[in-house]
Formats: structure tokens, sequence, C-alpha cells
């Protein structure tokens, strides 16, 4: 199996762009931004957060099941085909910010969580329309962290570095 096309050009996507060029920057009304690396990173590490992240990788992983037992049950095995491409790209892509900033594990690890789940959607589109991680992935090209949320999902608002 091959990663399809699609998931392909989200990473290119991803790719065009030097993340986190635009953190702390107030640059929009459709989520809270943040001023600093700590703030993000202490938003990143909430477990309000992680439980959403993990619902929203939940929530698209039983539309999937609903609408292809057949396709889901192949997620395990196209996770083990995107780990190897997306864990490199999102050390390269996060270095500069780790290396110049400090940041602490968590943070590596949550945006590799986000751009495997960006790619999961991408890689199911054809089954269920991407959703959640899709709108995390607008956030990186528009070089901004996206690290929590205020408010009961799905009411509220997104909270950006």
């Amino acid at each position: 199996m091959n990663l399809h096309a699609r998931t392909l050009s989200t990473i290119r996507q991803l790719d065009q762009v030097e993340w986190f060029t635009r953190v702390g920057v107030n640059d929009t009304n459709n989520a809270i931004v943040l001023s600093s690396w700590e703030e993000a990173t202490r938003s990143c590490e909430s477990s309000d957060w992680e439980d959403l992240l993990l619902e929203a990788a939940n929530q698209y992983c039983e539309r999937l099941m609903e609408r292809s037992p057949e396709r889901f049950n192949q997620w395990n095995e196209i996770v083990g085909e995107v780990r190897p491409v997306i864990i490199p790209f999102v050390e390269k892509k996060t270095a500069k910010a780790i290396r110049t900033h400090q940041l602490p594990s968590i943070f590596l690890q949550t945006v590799q969580w986000d751009v495997l789940h960006i790619c999961m959607e991408a890689e199911y589109a054809d089954v269920y329309p991407p959703g959640f991680y899709a709108a995390q992935g607008f956030w990186y090209t528009k070089d901004h962290f996206p690290c929590g949320w205020e408010g009961v999902f799905p009411d509220g608002k997104l909270i950006i570095y």
C-alpha cells in the first residue's frame, strides 16, 4: 500500500510554509491567540486539550467504521505507513522552534499527533470528509500552533499560538 495522492499533497502543502513564523500574532478573530511559547506549551499539555484531540480522533474512526468497516480495518496498517513519513518531516519542521525556544517534548509529540491525524483524514477523505484535524492543518499552514480549546467543544474557541 502506498500513501494516497491527496495525503502526499497535504504533506506538500504543510511543507511549503515555514512553521511558527506568526506565533503570537493576533491575526484572526476565529481563535484565541496566546502570547508566549510558555503559554502555548502549558495549553497543549493540558488534559482537556489532550482529551479533545483523542476524542476527535476517536469520533473520526467511529464514522469510518460506520461507513466502511473494511477500510477502517486497514487503519493500523495505514498508520504504520504514514508514521515513518511524518515523524522525520515533523522533526525537520519543528527543529528550529524547539532549538530556539527550548520547547519540551510534549510540543513535538503534539505536533506529530496532529500531523499524523491530518494525514489520516486525507487518506480516508473518500470515506468520510476531513474535519477537526484538517482544521488543525489550516493553522499550521498559517504559521501558528493550534494548542487548546476554550469552552465546551464544539462551542467555544480554538486556542492558537
